[in-house]
C-alpha cells in the first residue's frame, strides 16, 4: 500500500517515514499543505497520515477541499493537539481515525488495520482466484485453506485478479517517490510469489505487464 505522509516536524515525518517502509509501505513524505494537495490530485494512495499544524495550507483545509472533491482516501490524523474539540473538529471533517502524539509505531500501524478493515467493509472482504483467498483488510492470503505468509509488498501485487498492470504501475504501487528500484525488483517479487503459490500464480501478459493466473 501507498500512504502519503504529510508532516512538517523533519524528526517525526523521518522517523514515520523509516518505519513504515520497514514494514513494507511506499512512503510519499511532504511537509506542508500545498505539497501534500499536489500529491493527492496526482497519485493515488491508499492511505493518508495528516499533521494539522502545516506551512501554506493546514490540514483540516487540506481534508475538507478534498472530502468536497470526493475524494475518499482514508485519512488518520496525527497530531500533538489532544483537545476534546480539535478530536471531534477533525472526526467531524472526514477523518476515519485520530492519533495523538507521541504515539507508538505499533499503535499507528493497528489503527491502520481498523482503518483498512472498515474500508474492505464497504466493499469485497475477500477475493478468490481459483484456490486462492485474499483478504485485503488483514493482507493475509490462503491457498487451499493453508495460509501463505506475505510480504506487504508480496501482498499489494496480487489484489488486482481482472486487471493487467504494467511494470511502471506496480513499481508506483510499491514504492514511494525516494525509494531507489532496481530493474530487476518487481521479478524479483513475482519470483517469489511464484515460488510460494505456484508458476501460474502471475502470468506475464506480452507486451503489457502482469496478471493473476489460474492456480491449479
Amino acid at each position: 500500500m501507498r500512504i502519503l505522509l504529510v508532516e512538517d516536524d523533519t524528526l517525526i515525518g523521518g522517523g514515520l517515514q523509516q518505519g513504515l517502509q520497514r514494514e513494507g509501505f511506499a512512503v510519499d513524505w511532504t511537509q506542508d499543505g500545498d505539497a501534500a494537495a499536489l500529491a493527492l490530485r496526482t497519485t493515488s494512495y491508499g492511505l493518508v497520515l495528516l499533521d494539522l499544524g502545516l506551512p501554506k495550507l493546514d490540514g483540516l483545509t487540506l481534508l475538507a477541499r478534498a472530502r468536497q472533491r470526493n475524494d475518499d482516501t482514508p485519512v488518520i490524523i496525527i497530531t500533538a493537539r489532544d483537545a476534546v474539540p480539535d478530536r471531534v473538529a477533525g472526526l467531524d471533517g472526514g477523518a476515519d481515525d485520530y492519533i495523538v502524539k507521541p504515539f507508538a509505531l505499533d499503535e499507528l500501524l493497528a489503527r491502520m488495520r481498523v482503518v483498512r478493515r472498515r474500508q474492505a467493509g464497504h466493499s469485497r472482504t475477500s477475493l478468490h482466484v481459483g484456490p486462492l483467498r485474499l483478504d485485503p483488510a488483514q493482507h493475509r492470503v490462503w491457498l487451499w485453506e493453508a495460509e501463505v505468509p506475505m510480504t506487504t509488498r508480496e501482498f499489494a501485487l496480487l489484489q488486482d485478479p481482472d486487471i493487467v498492470v504494467s511494470r511502471e504501475q506496480l513499481e508506483e504501487r510499491l514504492y514511494g517517490w525516494n525509494e531507489e528500484i532496481g530493474s530487476n525488483t518487481i521479478q524479483v517479487h513475482i519470483h517469489n510469489l511464484r515460488r510460494k503459490l505456484g508458476t501460474q500464480a502471475v502470468r506475464n501478459v506480452r507486451g503489457v505487464g502482469y496478471q493473476m493466473g489460474e492456480i491449479d
